[in-house]
């Protein structure tokens, strides 16, 4: 089974509709979101709570491919749907592989839920979703709040409509790049907001690429359909993995000291992100 922080791909599915729970683990994404907020109105929320909680007190793994994780989205603590979701979670003592929280704005919310679940539930990792201005300028002590945080995650909508700005690249620059450094910092993976145009597979790719360069390790999907895309931007190729031990393999012969690799000085710190692709590859 593998860690949240290196998924590459995960789905969101709604947690009312059980019948697409099998066919969300046929997409081969790296982890599936049973959602409990955006995709249920809250009319369906307690009917959907419940079929969530029977899934993850069934043999949820069954069907899944040893490295897929499978998770829920909880409501925002401070909703009574929120509450109740967490109350859900503890007296029933299910253990999903994580839970995402969303809009999170403080490393109390973390806190408090890491409190809530423990004993049989304490493996159980976080994701916390940054939606808000004030979750973005509490990010750095949100990814620190707690050792089961194990990814950040860019709620780009939510932050865009909060910051009065246009959902677009240039205006949400900022935001994404205060995540990096605020993941980065404590060693956690980061997700990306999911893509809104469904049909639009060369934009998808192209978001993909450009939120990798930046630093991102992974990003969301709300449709089966764009999770092949989606690991195929975030998965090394042959190429990148074949430099990337050549790379590791110089300086060690170098003893750790600065190298010459292609015409470029190479050096420890520059290695760091090699050593990230061949971790990748052997997943």
């Amino acid at each position: 089974m593998s860690d949240l922080s290196h998924c590459r791909a995960l789905l969101f599915t709604p947690g009312n509709r059980p019948d697409r729970f099998a066919r969300a683990a046929a997409t081969g994404a790296d982890a599936l979101i049973l959602d409990l907020e955006d995709a249920v109105a809250a009319p369906a929320k307690d009917d959907a709570r419940a079929t969530v909680v029977a899934h993850f007190r069934g043999d949820f793994r069954g069907g899944l491919a040893p490295h897929q994780l499978k998770g829920l989205r909880v409501n925002n603590i401070h909703t009574s749907a929120g509450v109740r979701d967490l109350d859900a979670l503890v007296s029933s003592g299910v253990a999903p592989d994580f839970v995402l929280l969303p809009k999170v704005e403080s490393a109390f919310e973390v806190r408090l839920y890491a409190r809530h679940l423990e004993g049989g539930q304490a493996g159980i990792a976080f994701g916390c979703l940054i939606e808000s201005a004030r979750g973005l300028e509490a990010a750095m002590e949100i990814a620190q709040a707690d050792p089961r945080v194990r990814v950040l995650a860019f709620g780009g909508v939510d932050l865009a409509a909060d910051l009065r700005a246009e959902l677009a690249w240039e205006p949400l620059l900022y935001g994404r790049s205060r995540l990096v450094q605020a993941a980065a910092s404590a060693g956690l993976g980061l997700l990306d907001v999911p893509h809104l145009a469904l049909d639009d597979e060369a934009a998808l790719a192209a978001e993909c690429a450009r939120v990798k360069a930046l630093g991102f390790t992974s990003k969301l999907a709300i449709h089966p359909k764009q999770v092949a895309p989606i690991l195929a931007a975030f998965t090394p190729t042959a190429a990148e993995i074949d430099r990337a031990a050549r790379m590791v393999a110089a300086l060690e012969q170098a003893g750790g000291n600065a190298v010459e690799f292609e015409g470029k000085m190479l050096e420890g710190p520059v290695v760091k992100a090699a050593q990230r692709v061949l971790a990748l590859a052997r997943r």
